[in-house]
């Protein structure tokens, strides 16, 4: 098959996944509505803040899944091609845009952080392990989960890249200045995701996990 070809399909096939979006669809099930409460955002912060842990759990973990999935099957499909972490990459860049630009739901969606973990299991899951004790780490001591977000997902970019540039991940050197354009699009995605969230932490405005207020993120 044409390489351009499955790069395409990667990312569509990605996006289709990257629709499911956990808080939507559970809040169908159960009766609520995440974009009516609290943010508006259907994301697992506002599900945390709004209804709970057992709820907000399951909405990450799905929401997780839904980007593991495809970029581990395409991994597998294409396990004895050279540019298999290409297509990967790809595919997950497809689960950001679909998760953060739903074409149901007027392309307004989630902000990425639960899809971004799952993509970092599937493609190297020591650095997802450390990301996420990087998450639970920030986020217990500043109580910012939107910064203990950003700066988990800046760190598994930046591993990404290193093991990539050091060929601890077999990225051909060829199609290593592609592999980091795409990786890094898909962290500014996040970011860009983020940017209200940037605006009140840079204002100290920003509400920290487990306070009273109603978060706004």
């Amino acid at each position: 098959m044409n390489p351009v070809l499955i790069r395409v399909l990667s990312v569509v096939t990605g996006y289709v996944f990257g629709m499911f979006l956990a808080g939507h669809f559970l809040g169908k099930l159960m009766h609520f509505d995440l974009t009516k409460m609290g943010s508006g955002n259907v994301g697992a912060t506002n599900a945390l803040r709004c209804l709970g842990v057992k709820t907000a759990l399951l909405v990450f973990f799905l929401d997780a899944l839904k980007a593991f999935l495809p970029v581990f099957l395409i991994g597998q499909i294409f396990k004895s091609d050279s540019l298999r972490y290409i297509y990967m990459s790809y595919a997950v860049l497809g689960v950001i845009l679909g998760n953060d630009f739903p074409a149901y739901l007027k392309f307004k969606g989630g902000k990425g952080v639960a899809a971004t973990s799952g993509w970092g299991l599937a493609m190297h899951p020591l650095t997802w392990l450390l990301s996420m004790l990087l998450f639970f780490g920030m986020a217990l001591v500043t109580r910012y989960v939107s910064l203990a977000s950003i700066i988990a997902t800046l760190f598994a970019t930046g591993t990404f890249i290193a093991f990539a540039s050091a060929e601890m991940l077999p990225v051909p050197p060829e199609a290593l200045t592609e592999f980091i354009i795409v990786i890094i699009i898909v962290e500014l995605l996040l970011i860009f995701a983020h940017r209200e969230n940037i605006k009140r932490l840079i204002q100290g405005k920003e509400n920290r996990f487990g306070s009273s207020e109603k978060d706004k993120a």
